[in-house]
């Protein structure tokens, strides 16, 4: 095996895994039919769980998306993946605390939301950069460059990894450093009512005056209406759609247009970016797990 090229040895391994397999049909044939069970009951369950528990089922898909690709980078040794994770950890483990504290400073969530926005817009454009990268390779743009295709294919699918998990990533933590500070500073309760009045002058999102004169201490700078009459600070009410997924006003939750509110159609993609990291997170946090489900039913079965 050691004379043979790279080819010729994948050529063996190949004739010597269809052999191996000769005959094992019927149990192939089951295997099938048990991963497609399994796939399709625990969809059933996951969305059920979601529509039922949804605070539960955030928390712990959160925690899976956190936790399941550092095995992968341990086990495999991806160092640089591995310095990456600690660094937005260690980073975002400290907003989270601000914004889970009591009472609530006022310049926690324009940290909050800053934080969360700027590793939102860097995953944007690292999983574009990605994307493209990959698609010059499958084009052979690459070759103009001299750069070999593996190289290339794999410098796009791992901007684009690093791009996806991330994005994925932080609006879950920002969805749940919202929804504590929301909490925290009264504007609203799980029943929907407001807890607490909501002055003219005052922004939900951050607390903070909206007008302010000279020589005062505050936040100036442009405002937005919606729907429903409550006025709050263009970045906070931004940070509060598009990085924390909410689609209600901060005070009375009631619905916002997105439509009308971003109507620029350069902003657009990044509302269909965060629709498709939302698609995203169950192939990331769950397939994982509905693949070690199916291995552990074939192990107790005999099927191997």
């Amino acid at each position: 095996m050691s004379d043979l090229s790279p080819e010729e040895q994948w050529r063996v391994e190949h004739a010597r895994m269809h052999a191996k397999h000769r005959g094992h049909e019927a149990m192939h044939a089951e295997m099938v039919l048990i991963l497609i069970a399994t796939l399709v009951v625990a969809q059933l369950l996951l969305v059920q769980w979601k529509q039922r528990h949804p605070r539960s089922y955030n928390m712990v898909t959160l925690f899976q998306m956190w936790v399941v690709p550092l095995y992968f980078t341990v086990k495999l040794h991806w160092w640089r993946f591995l310095v990456i994770w600690i660094l937005f950890s260690a980073v975002t483990a400290f907003v989270t605390f601000r914004a889970t504290r009591k009472p609530l400073v006022q310049t926690t969530p324009r940290l909050v939301y800053k934080w969360f926005l700027l590793i939102y817009k860097i995953s944007y454009a690292t999983g574009i950069i990605g994307y493209m990268a990959v698609m010059f390779t499958l084009f052979g743009l690459n070759l103009l460059f001299k750069i070999k295709p593996e190289d290339a294919m794999d410098f796009g699918i791992s901007l684009l990894f690093y791009g996806l998990y991330y994005g994925v990533l932080e609006r879950d933590f920002a969805e749940m450093c919202a929804d504590y500070m929301a909490s925290t500073i009264g504007f609203y309760s799980e029943s929907g009512m407001p807890t607490k009045h909501l002055s003219d002058s005052v922004c939900a999102v951050c607390g903070q005056q909206i007008f302010v004169d000279v020589s005062e201490e505050g936040i100036i700078e442009n405002t937005y209406r919606l729907s429903c009459n409550h006025v709050f600070h263009e970045f906070c009410i931004r940070g509060w759609c598009i990085v924390g997924k909410k689609q209600t006003c901060p005070y009375c939750k009631e619905k916002v247009d997105l439509k009308r509110m971003f109507s620029n159609p350069w902003e657009r993609p990044h509302v269909m970016y965060g629709q498709l990291l939302d698609w995203l997170r169950y192939l990331v946090a769950w397939q994982p797990v509905i693949i070690g489900l199916v291995q552990g039913i074939n192990y107790i079965l005999g099927l191997e």
